[in-house]
């Protein structure tokens, strides 16, 4: 009897999704829980297994069409999965080899993924820090598996050391996936001496490299480049008749195997020097802001206001009070504290800016969270104050003091960077004068920070010298109006110019 294979069930806010990838075709064997078709929502990508064994007999929905929550995709008919007709044998053979194993060391374990939270799908394998054999004490970093927002690290369930990595670096893992074996009181000799000579013998097959109809050495293969020589014309000595540096230089000292020069034409031109190049893989957190930022364009109507403010009486009544409050509260006093609280406050008053849009619902919070972006190597990542309405200036750079430290040591949790109802950014920091932030969805809108520099200002009808700092406001221009985002951005102004009227809350 065919078993159906159907669509997960979607969140509440996501209504469809699209077929990202079939990982098997009809015909082929699958074994239960393994990973069949990938369904791609506007959130998350999430991953259909198999319900029983068997054998996938057909497709109902192709690649790239779109599918409803629990749709029905394709059928498992009956019929065993291909390795399974080889268990007797390897189960024939593991008991003479479970006595070797036993003598190498203590107990075993099996080294997994830690449980990943529900925004989370996968992760990246991004670095093994102890190799198969090297000696490792309980609680050791093993290996780093990289999400989309943090770097979650796997330790050593017990002093011993790796017997087998089953996931290399670069690797893709589910939350609790296999990653290694571990044995518990095993050193460095035991693993790698066995799997010595193997690995021996595979390296000797790897440095050659097939050039024509030619099996060439690394050597033979520089000396060929150097002098231009034609491969076919060179006769291999060695095994297999692969060509060896002696049967190079033999050509090379009788000319036998020159190439036919080239038209003057169509040389290359000579550039000096080294032009080196690096590819990299993009990191999960990279590829994440890409395809955030990329939608966040493309599905807003997104626009931007600009302001200026007069950033003298924040700077004065920093210097007027930065050593006292430095000994109240342990903290140097510092721009974004005024910024945060000045924002809480235009929040209050513009219900609209601190909404969100969820589908064809408009949510509006009754509470002011307010993300903070954080540069780091990894990338930009928006840790959440929150109700900082109620947070004194003091907690609110204490905060950021913190967020800044554990983002940059890849300790911020997950739960820490998402629920923002609004965010600011601080490009000043960097030295930009002026830029348009992009939004952070599902919030409307965002507060980009510039560099403050000292400009020629009319005051009173005199020019004066005044340190200004330029302030964007990018906006959903579905949800906030733009009279709204201009006076949001006014009023924040307001508070900045005249500080006291945070304390006052006028």
């Amino acid at each position: 009897m065919a078993t159906e294979i159907k669509a997960p069930t979607f969140p509440e806010s996501v209504a469809e999704g699209t077929v990202a990838a079939w990982h098997k075709q009809p015909g082929d064997s699958v074994e239960r829980d393994e990973l069949i078709v990938e369904i791609e929502t506007d959130k998350v990508v999430l991953e259909v297994l198999a319900p029983e064994a068997g054998t996938l007999s057909e497709f109902l929905v192709a690649e790239g069409d779109t599918v409803a929550s629990e749709q029905i995709l394709g059928r498992i008919g009956e019929g065993a999965a291909a390795p399974k007709a080889e268990a007797p044998q390897a189960e024939a053979s593991a008991p003479a080899a479970a006595p070797a194993a036993a003598d190498a060391g203590g107990e075993k374990f099996e080294v997994k993924a830690p449980t990943f939270p529900e925004s989370i799908q996968e992760g990246t394998v991004a670095a093994w820090h102890k190799q198969v054999g090297e000696p490792v004490k309980r609680d050791e970093v093993l290996a780093d598996i990289e999400t989309d927002k943090v770097v979650l690290e796997v330790v050593a369930p017990a002093d011993g050391a790796l017997v087998e990595i089953k996931t290399e670096e670069g690797s893709q893992v589910a939350s609790e996936a296999l990653l290694a074996v571990f044995q518990a009181g095993a050193g460095a000799g035991g693993a790698p001496a066995a799997a010595a000579e193997p690995a021996a013998e595979t390296a000797e097959e790897e440095v050659f490299e097939q050039v024509g109809d030619k099996i060439v050495a690394p050597a033979a293969r520089k000396l060929i480049a150097e002098h231009g020589l034609d491969v076919a014309a060179i006769n291999g000595t060695g095994k297999d008749g692969r060509v060896l540096k002696e049967d190079v230089l033999k050509a090379v000292k009788s000319g036998s195997a020159k190439k036919a020069a080239a038209p003057a034409a169509a040389a290359a031109p000579v550039v000096e020097g080294e032009r080196p190049e690096k590819r990299v893989p993009m990191s999960r957190l990279r590829q994440t802001i890409a395809k955030r930022l990329v939608q966040a364009q493309q599905t807003a109507a997104m626009l931007t206001t600009y302001n200026e403010v007069d950033m003298g009486a924040v700077m004065e009544l920093r210097k007027q009070y930065k050593d006292t409050f430095l000994k109240a509260h342990d903290v140097k006093l510092g721009f974004m504290g005024f910024f945060v609280k000045a924002a809480s406050e235009a929040l209050k008053r513009f219900p609209d800016v601190n909404a969100s849009i969820d589908g064809s619902d408009i949510v509006y919070h009754g509470y002011q969270d307010i993300g903070v972006a954080v540069s780091t190597e990894r990338g930009l990542v928006v840790p959440v104050l929150r109700d900082t309405d109620s947070m004194k200036i003091a907690d609110v750079e204490k905060g950021i003091v913190d967020f800044g430290q554990r983002a940059r040591a890849g300790k911020l949790g997950i739960d820490e960077m998402q629920g923002g109802t609004f965010t600011i950014t601080n490009g000043g920091i960097f030295g930009s004068l002026m830029s348009t932030p992009i939004l952070n969805p599902p919030q409307t809108a965002i507060l980009g920070m510039h560099k403050i520099q000292e400009r020629p200002m009319a005051v009173n009808g005199k020019v004066e010298i005044r340190p200004m700092m330029y302030l964007a406001l990018s906006y959903d221009h579905r949800m906030i109006d733009g009279k709204d985002a201009v006076q949001f951005l006014v009023t924040i102004k307001e508070l900045l110019e005249d500080p006291a009227r945070l304390l006052l809350e006028i």
